[in-house]
């Protein structure tokens, strides 16, 4: 009898952001229940959490608003313990702003932040000591909106995808030198493959002023991390945002299905898609339908289950990865049009 992918769950907690909560909300990871919502920053935006510490790190983006439409770039950080759920510390970054993708080395016990240009200098990402919580360094990315970013297995080098820039950034870690440009035109979501030698980069960028324009393919380039070019592209019948690979090989990617809309600057939506490919292979093994926008995904530590953050929609879709079929959708409060974002699984305390 296969076993419920419910099961061993117990005590596994899923963190979820509104960004215009602005809230992060905490479920039980086995049966769904909220368990409590905390009040955090405007507009926060992505979550990751710190398993060799217990903490959670929060970026908060702007003030309000999206990227290229706000009304000034905030510079913290929200530090959390998911356990108690309770507010750290708010790490200050100023001067640097807009701050948005967060990945984590563990090993090395460093957090890298994207943040975005300023007058005088490009977009790069931040360094902080996960242990002190304060910044290291900077590494220049040579783009104006680097918003995601991503390490490979060995925590050498770093991958930053750019908005509009035509180009995904390559970053030394060890000597915090900008050393690639890999030709895309522009960049959203991206993951490392487990052995460092792919990256799947969503690209072009998901602009809503041209959605109405024809463009390049839409789709996932997969980028050679031995000769910094791309390789191959997975197609997908519409822009796609957030890309995320799981532990057991499957590339899950978010497709967002919309039409432009003069009365929204997030246009109109209808519901999107979880496509799935084999990251092996590159095979699509599937799709399902989700809320709408989506924007961020995850995956619970054994790769069965996918959950889904759509913002238009403020839902996020619980996914069985090996039937495809929707177990739940969580509901997540808002006060205005952009709603469930970052996402976060925390695995019980050892």
């Amino acid at each position: 009898m296969q076993q419920s992918p419910r099961a061993g769950r117990e005590g596994d907690v899923l963190a979820v952001i509104s960004q215009s909560g602005p809230t992060v909300s905490f479920f039980d990871a086995a049966d769904d229940r909220h368990l409590d919502t905390i009040q955090v920053l405007a507009e926060p935006h992505e979550l990751c959490f710190d398993p060799i510490q217990r903490l959670l790190w929060c970026t908060a983006t702007y003030h309000s608003g999206y990227y290229n439409a706000n009304s000034g770039r905030r510079t913290e950080l929200t530090v959390i313990d998911p356990d108690t759920r309770r507010i750290v510390e708010v790490v200050d970054l100023a001067p640097e702003h807009g701050p948005h993708g967060l990945a984590l080395d563990t090993a090395r016990r460093r957090l890298y932040v994207s943040v975005e240009a300023s007058a005088d200098r490009p977009g790069g990402v931040v360094v902080i000591d996960t242990e002190t919580r304060r910044p290291l360094g900077r590494i220049d990315t040579d783009a104006p909106g680097p918003h995601w970013f991503a390490v490979d297995p060995a925590g050498r080098i770093g991958y930053a995808t750019n908005k509009e820039a035509p180009f995904v950034s390559v970053v030394d870690l060890e000597r915090g030198t900008l050393i690639a440009k890999v030709e895309v035109p522009g960049s959203e979501g991206l993951a490392v493959s487990a052995d460092g030698t792919q990256v799947f980069v969503a690209s072009p960028y998901g602009s809503f002023s041209t959605l109405t324009e024809q463009g390049p393919a839409t789709g996932i380039r997969v980028i050679d991390a031995r000769t910094a070019s791309v390789v191959d592209t997975l197609s997908t019948e519409n822009i796609v945002l957030p890309v995320h690979l799981t532990s057991t090989g499957k590339l899950l990617a978010g497709e967002m299905v919309v039409e432009a809309d003069p009365e929204s600057r997030l246009g109109r939506h209808a519901p999107g898609r979880l496509t799935v490919f084999s990251a092996d292979t590159r095979e699509q093994l599937g799709r399902i339908e989700v809320g709408r926008f989506p924007l961020t995904i995850t995956s619970s530590p054994d790769g069965r289950l996918a959950y889904v953050a759509c913002a238009v929609s403020s839902t996020v879709d619980i996914v069985d990865l090996q039937t495809l079929e929707r177990l739940a959708r969580l509901d997540i409060a808002r006060l205005g049009e952009a709603g469930a974002h970052g996402l976060a699984y925390i695995p019980r305390p050892a």
